[in-house]
């Protein structure tokens, strides 16, 4: 004899379900600082998983064994790069802060005068005194915190040691993991939850892993230039214009602002040009470079799926930051494209339309005469 298992009713459903909401609001906020690292673990293990599922496949490994090899490349890579970049790009930050000392004199003596404008006389010593006595108050909490630096550092080993070993279980694990979240939706959602994943996965995949690669195609192209140009640092300023790529539309402005003022201040290393020329050329030069950047390299490397309006980006890098710091700057782009994918299909839901029928895969209607018809 068959019994009829008893079904919730809707009070009930409602009741629970918005008390496992407030509980995982309730532990997000108590353990919030957990959050940044297991990000983290994850992005390390969602951007390493196809090297270890090429190392499983031509290797004929286990994928623990698969795992454990690519975080020894890994490792051994990262270290040779610290090696091979750390010792001149010290040299290179210890010349800049001499050089900053400079740039401060220059200013002083530049505008450290009284001024007349329009009847109105203008201390320029008292401003520029106010502007070095904040750029040294900003520069304070780095400097002469000897303690309070050596906890930090023992604290991001700690979280580095966690990153990783939360993100070779995510990897190791991964399968039994994807079979657990295919497990929770109910069966006739559950191509939805699928076709839903893999439109999700298209955005970070592309996002991260394009990422990365064309940052250190970024960083190589600037730090070629630098030195072919002579712009000073060349090494540290390739480096920062890589990691800025994963500022979208607002990268480009930051790099060339700094890379500006140190045309203009120091001039070439090599290259008898005046400052304001090679200033000049160093802006017209990056212009060029943003268009290739922008219509070559970002399409090729990260494909179209992240394609963001750029207020919509800088919104959303806004926002991010003010949420979640830097983290929250990084993963702004796929974090907006991923809600608009979700956003979607909720929309089309509510209005009982196809979620997965866009612009891009439904036929454009034809007019009688033949012709495509612009949608």
């Amino acid at each position: 004899m068959n019994i009829q298992r008893p079904v919730w009713p809707p009070q009930t459903k409602l009741i629970v379900s918005t008390l496992v909401l407030a509980l995982l609001i309730y532990l997000v906020f108590r353990f919030s600082v957990v959050i940044p690292p297991l990000i983290l673990a994850i992005i390390l293990a969602y951007v390493l998983s196809p090297v270890v599922a090429q190392l499983q496949m031509r290797l004929r490994l286990p994928k623990s064994w698969a795992t454990f090899l690519t975080y020894l490349i890994l490792i051994i890579l990262v270290v040779t790069s610290l090696v091979l970049i750390v010792p001149p790009l010290a040299s290179q930050l210890a010349l800049l802060n001499v050089d900053i000392q400079q740039l401060l004199q220059q200013a002083e003596e530049l505008l450290g005068h009284k001024f007349v404008i329009f009847g109105s006389e203008i201390n320029g010593s008292l401003i520029v005194q106010q502007i070095i006595n904040a750029f040294r108050n900003l520069l304070e909490p780095f400097i002469g915190q000897t303690l309070a630096f050596v906890v930090d550092v023992i604290t991001s080993v700690v979280w580095l040691i966690f990153i990783l070993v939360v993100s070779f279980y995510l990897i190791k694990d991964g399968d039994k993991l994807s079979n657990w979240l295919e497990s929770l939706p109910p069966p006739h959602f559950l191509q939805d939850y699928t076709r839903l994943r893999a439109r999700i996965n298209d955005i970070w995949a592309s996002f991260f892993r394009g990422q990365l690669v064309l940052a250190f195609v970024v960083a190589t192209i600037f730090t070629i230039v630098g030195l072919v140009l002579g712009l000073p640092f060349a090494l540290a300023m390739g480096i920062l214009a890589g990691l800025l790529e994963f500022l979208p539309s607002i990268g480009h402005a930051i790099w060339l602002i700094i890379a500006a003022v140190l045309a203009f201040f120091l001039g070439s290393t090599w290259i008898p040009f005046p400052n304001w020329a090679f200033a000049l050329l160093v802006i017209g030069l990056h212009l060029f470079y943003q268009q290739f950047d922008l219509n070559y390299l970002i399409p090729r490397i990260i494909g179209q799926s992240v394609h963001l309006p750029p207020l919509v980006i800088i919104l959303g890098i806004v926002a991010g930051a003010a949420m979640a710091g830097v983290l929250g700057i990084v993963l702004a782009a796929p974090t907006i494209a991923s809600a608009r994918v979700i956003g979607r299909y909720i929309y089309a839901n509510l209005f009982d339309l196809d979620p997965f029928i866009t612009a891009e895969t439904a036929s454009p209607p034809t007019s009688n005469t033949g012709s495509t018809e612009p949608e």
